[in-house]
């Protein structure tokens, strides 16, 4: 295969500080410093894994970030899927979205992994996904 996953997810903001606290909080994640990106507009980086992170943008004037629509009615990007990265991470990140809000803490089995739906504070729906082992013998 000639990627190796997600280099970032880049969207709109009304306050990146906000937002960084909660992926701060739950996610562990590391907020960037936030810088200039051209007249108006600023943007910070936040750090979800190794190779992952976040591009916020907050840009003035811009009202995109008011818009919050049902599943499937937002556009090409609906919401983003982050990776647990062990059944224990996957339980403390549940436990912290259910204590910020953000969760009522369902876990749904699609199958081949399971998962958690949250709301962040800019009303981006967001999923963990914990991959389930395989459960079939080789026949």
């Amino acid at each position: 295969m000639l990627l190796d996953g997600v280099n970032h997810i880049a969207w709109i903001s009304k306050d990146v500080g906000r937002l960084g606290r909660f992926y701060e909080r739950v996610f562990d994640a590391v907020v960037g410093p936030t810088r200039s990106h051209g007249p108006g507009e600023t943007m910070t980086v936040i750090d979800i894994g190794p190779a992952t992170h976040l591009n916020v943008f907050v840009i003035d004037g811009n009202s995109e970030a008011d818009r919050q629509t049902p599943m499937w009615g937002r556009g090409r990007i609906d919401h983003v899927g982050l990776a647990a990265a062990s059944p224990e991470a996957f339980e403390v990140i549940r436990e912290r979205l259910v204590d910020s809000g953000a969760s009522d803490g369902t876990v749904s089995d699609f199958g081949g992994a399971l998962s958690i739906f949250f709301r962040d504070p800019d009303g981006l729906e967001g999923e963990v996904l914990l991959p389930k082992p395989c459960t079939t013998s080789p026949a």
